[in-house]
Parts: structure tokens; sequence; C-alpha cells
């Protein structure tokens, strides 16, 4: 029997567009749909048990990460799915934690942030190392959040974009890690 997990269909459905860099190493459960460009390192995980996860193109996700569209306190499972969108080329850093309704584009989530249910980042915003968001509210473009005490600035330009990191990642990690790939559409 080999080491290497296997994806369960019966828990997980994970739809990769081609370009994607998916690791398989990484914990996968419910439907998730990753778009072109996206690079998700092994030990992530990204767990879409109240609906469908949806993540945009560009994204990096590195080890130890975890997008969790989770079930609210009391809800039943079975009930209207919640959706959680992901834009394009954000970064969620090692060791953070997403659960926001919403995630625009060019967002980054340092290493051990925390972004709460009921958050929505719109765009180009910044959580620093260690800051946890757990309030519902709604993030305004460009704002970075720093600091023990959670202070907010807001910066003129958004984050630099990853394109040479994804890159570099694209290439390499095929050469030490098996990947999900995309699935053949069948002729009719």
């Amino acid at each position: 029997m080999s080491s290497l997990k296997q994806l369960d269909p019966a828990v997980c459905n994970v739809k990769v567009t081609p370009g994607a860099v998916v690791c398989l190493e990484a914990d996968y459960q419910g439907e998730v749909t990753i778009g072109a460009r996206t690079v998700i390192h092994p030990k992530a995980r990204i767990i879409a048990e109240a609906g469908p996860i949806i993540i945009g193109e560009g994204n990096l996700i590195e080890e130890q990460a975890q997008i969790i569209n989770r079930l609210p306190e009391g809800t039943e499972p079975g009930e209207e799915p919640q959706v959680m969108v992901i834009g394009n080329s954000n970064v969620f850093e090692v060791d953070s934690y997403c659960q926001a309704t919403k995630v625009g584009d060019n967002n980054v989530l340092e290493a051990k942030s925390h972004v709460g249910a009921g958050v929505e980042l719109t765009r180009g915003c910044v959580i620093g190392s260690l800051c946890s968001i757990t309030c519902p509210q709604v993030v305004s473009e460009n704002t970075v959040i720093y600091g023990d005490e959670l202070q907010r600035r807001n910066q003129s330009e958004k984050p630099a974009p990853q394109g040479l990191q994804l890159d570099f990642l694209m290439k390499i990690l095929p050469n030490y890690h098996h990947l999900i790939k995309p699935k053949k559409k069948v002729a009719v």
C-alpha cells in the first residue's frame, strides 16, 4: 500500500484549472475549485464544509495555511450552501487562517494571521503577522492591519504581485511533490 494519501471522492471534489500547481499532500475536503496560476503548497488545508470554495487565479497558498468554509454554530448541515469566494492574486502565508466570507483581489494574510467568519476583505488589504480579526466587518480597500493592538492605516498602493515567486514555485514544486492534475474532458 502506498504511503501517499489519495483524495477520497466521497469527501472531496477538487477541480483544478490547467496552469495551477496543486500539491496532493495538502488536505482538501468538500467542493473546491482552483483557478489557473494558483499554487497550493503541501500541508495547506482547504476545507469546504458549509459549501463550495472557489479560488481565483494567481493565488499563493503556503504551508499550513488554512482556508475554511465552516458551518456557523447552530446551523444544521443540509441548509442552503454558503459559497466562499477568493479572488485573484492573494497570498496566504505560512500558518495563516482564513474563514472570511469573501476575499477580494491582491490581499495578503501574513504568517500566523487569523481572519474569522463574517469578515470580508476587499482589495489590497494586508493582515499583519499574528493579527486576528474575528468580528464581522468589511475591511476597506488598501487597509493594513498590524501590531499588538490591531492598528490600521491605508497604504497608497496595493501589495506587490507575487508573479516571480509563482513562476519559480510552478517550476520547482512538480519536481518534489505529487500534484493534482486537471481532469481531461471526455469527448462525446
